[in-house]
C-alpha cells in the first residue's frame, strides 16, 4: 500500500495543466496515436503510468436529470491524460480532458474487482463522508469533501495505471481516454453477470471443508483491520465534538468578556484583551480538526484496502467451495459407476430400493447408462483440474 501510494509522486507535474479543450480535428489525431499505446504496454508488459501522465485536475458541480426524470444536482472531475512521444520527449503535448461522475469510477472498479478476482483493485474515496464531527458538513457537495474526494479518485487512476496487469485492461484505457462508449463496451464484458452475490460468498464461507489457511489468515486479518480502524475513527470523531465543544464555550466566555469591558472603566481594556485572546482560541479550533480530517483520510484508505483485501479472500473461497463441490459430484459419479458395473449397491438410495422392488435394469439400459455416467466423470475430471488451477 505504502508503494502505491507513492506513485503520485510521478505525475505532480501533471497538477500545473491547466483544462484544455481541442479542436475536434487535433483530437482525432491524438487520439488515433493515443490507441496505439495499449497494445505497446501489452507487449512489453509496462505499466500505463511509464506512458501516459494522469491527473484529476478539478471539480465541478452541475444541474441536471436522474434516471427518473428528478431534478439533481452533482459533482463531475475532470481527468486530464498526456501521452508521452518517446520521439519527442522535450515537446510538450497539449493534453486530452474529459469529465466524469463518480458514478463512472465506481462503475469501472466494478468491472475490475469482478474481471481481476485475484488482484487487490485499489479503493475509491468515500462517496459520502462518514466518521465526521458535527461541525463538518456531511454533504457531498461540501467543497472541502469534493476537494479530498478529487485527490482519493487522482490516487485511485494512479495505482490502476501503475498496476502491470490493470493497467494494461482495455476498458480502463477507454475510460481515460474516450468520452462515450466505454460504459457499452464494460456493459459487453458481460462481467455484471459473473458478480458473486452476497449469499453466495456467505454460503461458501460457512459450508468450505478445506479452507486455505493463508487466506484465512489473510481474511482474519483484513476483518480485525477493518474493526479497530472503524472504532478509531468512530472515537476520533466523539473526541472532536467534545474538543469543538470545549473550544466554542470559550467563544461564548469572550464575548462575555467583551460585553463585560463595556461596562468595567478601570479593568475595561484588561477584559476586552481576555475577550479577544478567548475568541482567537476558540476560532483556532476549526483549523486543527479540519486538518486532522486528512490524517483521517488516510486512516479510512486503509480501512477501503482492508476491504478489498478481503473481497479477494472471499473470491478465493467462493473458488475453494466450487472445488470441493466439483470433487464430490466426481466422486458420486464414480461411486454410481462402479456400483451399476458390478450390481452391487454399498449405501442406501431410492434408485437401490426401486431396483429391489421393479428388477434390474437390462444390459442394454446399463451400458447406455454407464456410457453416460463416463462421459460425465470425464467432464467432472476436467472441471476439477479448471477448478483447482483457479484456486491456485
Amino acid at each position: 500500500m505504502r508503494e502505491w501510494g507513492n506513485n503520485r509522486i510521478r505525475t505532480q507535474t501533471a497538477h500545473a495543466l491547466q483544462p484544455a479543450v481541442c479542436q475536434p480535428a487535433a483530437r482525432d489525431v491524438k487520439s488515433l496515436r493515443a490507441v496505439c499505446i495499449l497494445p505497446e504496454i501489452m507487449e512489453d508488459k509496462s505499466c500505463l503510468l511509464k506512458k501516459m501522465e494522469i491527473s484529476v485536475s478539478e471539480a465541478e458541480k452541475r444541474t441536471g436529470k436522474n434516471a427518473v426524470n428528478m431534478q439533481e444536482i452533482y459533482t463531475v472531475y475532470l481527468i486530464e491524460t498526456r501521452t508521452h512521444d518517446s520521439q519527442n520527449e522535450e515537446e510538450n503535448s497539449v493534453p486530452d480532458s474529459l469529465w466524469r461522475r463518480y458514478s463512472e469510477f465506481e462503475l469501472l472498479r466494478n468491472y475490475l474487482v469482478v474481471t481481476y478476482p485475484c488482484i487487490v483493485v485499489p479503493p475509491l474515496p468515500e462517496k459520502r463522508a462518514e466518521f465526521v464531527w458535527h461541525k463538518l458538513s456531511a454533504d457531498n457537495m461540501d467543497p472541502d469533501f469534493v476537494e479530498r474526494r478529487r485527490i482519493g479518485l487522482e490516487n485511485f487512476l494512479l495505482r490502476v495505471a501503475s498496476h502491470p496487469t490493470l493497467s494494461c485492461d482495455p476498458i480502463f484505457y477507454l475510460f481515460l481516454t474516450q468520452e462515450n462508449g466505454w460504459k457499452e463496451a464494460a456493459n459487453e464484458s458481460g462481467f455484471q453477470a459473473k458478480a458473486d452475490s452476497r449469499l453466495k460468498a456467505l454460503n461458501a464461507t460457512f459450508r468450505v471443508k478445506n479452507p486455505d489457511k493463508r487466506f484465512t489468515e489473510l481474511k482474519h486479518y483484513g476483518d480485525e483491520l477493518q474493526s479497530i480502524i472503524s472504532h478509531l475513527l468512530r472515537v476520533r470523531a466523539r473526541v472532536a465534538d467534545r474538543l469543538y465543544g470545549v473550544y466554542k464555550v470559550h467563544g461564548n466566555y469572550g464575548r462575555v468578556f467583551s460585553e463585560w469591558s463595556a461596562i468595567e472603566k478601570e479593568m475595561g481594556d484588561g477584559l476586552q484583551s481576555a475577550g479577544h485572546h478567548m475568541d482567537v482560541y476558540a476560532a483556532s479550533i476549526d483549523d486543527i480538526l479540519e486538518e486532522e480530517e486528512h490524517y483521517a483520510d488516510q486512516l479510512k484508505e486503509y480501512l477501503f484496502f482492508a476491504e478489498a483485501l478481503r473481497s479477494v479472500c472471499r473470491k478465493h473461497e467462493l473458488h475453494q467451495y466450487d472445488l470441493e463441490m466439483a470433487a464430490l459430484d466426481l466422486t458420486s459419479k464414480k461411486q454410481q459407476k462402479e456400483e451399476l458395473a458390478t450390481g452391487t449397491v454399498r449405501t442406501f438410495s431410492l434408485k437401490g430400493m426401486t431396483s429391489k422392488l421393479f428388477g434390474q435394469e437390462t444390459p442394454e439400459q446399463r451400458e447406455v447408462k454407464l456410457n453416460m455416467l463416463e462421459e460425465q466423470i470425464t467432464d467432472g475430471e476436467e472441471l476439477v483440474k479448471t477448478k483447482n488451477l483457479e484456486c491456485e
